[in-house]
């Protein structure tokens, strides 16, 4: 679980580096990072071997991934952190998580389409978050062979790839002349062909998940990501926290930041972009009709 250093920059998701001080502790940092790798990872193999077996297909497939994850995270969330609370796609919502300081948010096969249908764009996120922000979390990419991790709390800010080589693109890097939007492989509203228009993009990349997505852009592939409608914590937190950790500008449609472990955890926009580039992005937004009303 070697990383590269710390990010140099503070995430400007913290308005002090003191906002998070003592919180948490170096030791636990390195703990709860180790246990978020770990089980996002061991899920992602327990539902790849469910799926090599080749018992089931479509819905039913999907379905029993989406079980059989959730069931083995939260049987080992609950084992290891009992006071913590949970948030997850696929176990029914407590309204005890929200007088909880430490909530984890999960999201056990986020792309279950892909998944029932034997792709690779689909992911397992497991995310703790303090007092609403990100702090830590990994994405696993099982049917890619890799996970990217991240760390946001002030001071100990720092990102880690694993199963692939190569160094993910960090958030000041410089854009490439022609820019590349990840997107959905089915679900595009009218605004997103004038915001590529308004944009400059010059190649659309289409995927599922929303880890996986997030993760074209840290590996490279892509360069903006931007979705209106539907999304919910589980799809958002680990994939955030990963790109922040890079330097990745992070926030909802109009400029504002996400917080997690609401009452309403339906947070529904999202976009992932080179902090040089926000503004431009957040323009073109405008300027395309995303931010109409529906």
């Amino acid at each position: 679980m070697d990383g590269p250093d710390s990010c140099a920059v503070l995430s400007p998701y913290f308005e002090e580096p003191g906002d998070m001080p003592e919180l948490m502790t170096a030791e636990e940092i390195e703990r709860e990072l180790a246990f978020a790798i770990h089980v996002a990872d061991l899920a992602g193999e327990r539902v790849m071997r469910l799926r090599d077996t080749g018992r089931w297909e479509g819905k039913m497939m999907a379905d029993i991934g989406d079980q059989a994850a959730d069931g083995f995270l939260q049987g080992y969330l609950r084992g290891r952190y009992p006071e913590d609370g949970i948030l997850s796609e696929e176990t029914g919502d407590s309204a005890k998580r929200l007088s909880k300081q430490r909530t984890w948010i999960v999201d056990p096969l986020d792309g279950t389409k892909e998944y029932s249908q034997g792709r690779d764009d689909w992911a397992v996120h497991v995310a703790l978050t303090i007092d609403g922000r990100c702090a830590l979390g990994a994405v696993a990419l099982p049917a890619q062979h890799m996970t990217l991790w991240g760390v946001t709390v002030p001071g100990h800010e720092r990102w880690g790839l694993e199963g692939e080589s190569g160094d993910p693109v960090r958030g000041e890097s410089k854009p490439p002349e022609g820019l590349r939007v990840v997107m959905s492989r089915s679900h595009t509203p009218p605004w997103m062909e004038r915001f590529c228009e308004v944009i400059g993009s010059t190649e659309n990349v289409r995927c599922g998940s929303v880890g996986n997505k997030v993760t074209r852009l840290l590996l490279g592939h892509a360069d903006v990501y931007v979705h209106k409608v539907g999304l919910k914590e589980w799809d958002t937190c680990a994939p955030e926290v990963v790109a922040r950790s890079l330097g990745w500008s992070v926030c909802k449609l109009r400029g504002e930041e996400h917080r997690y472990n609401r009452r309403d955890y339906k947070n529904n926009e999202l976009v992932v972009c080179r902090p040089a580039m926000r503004d431009r992005v957040l323009a073109a937004l405008g300027e395309c009709g995303a931010l109409a009303d529906d």
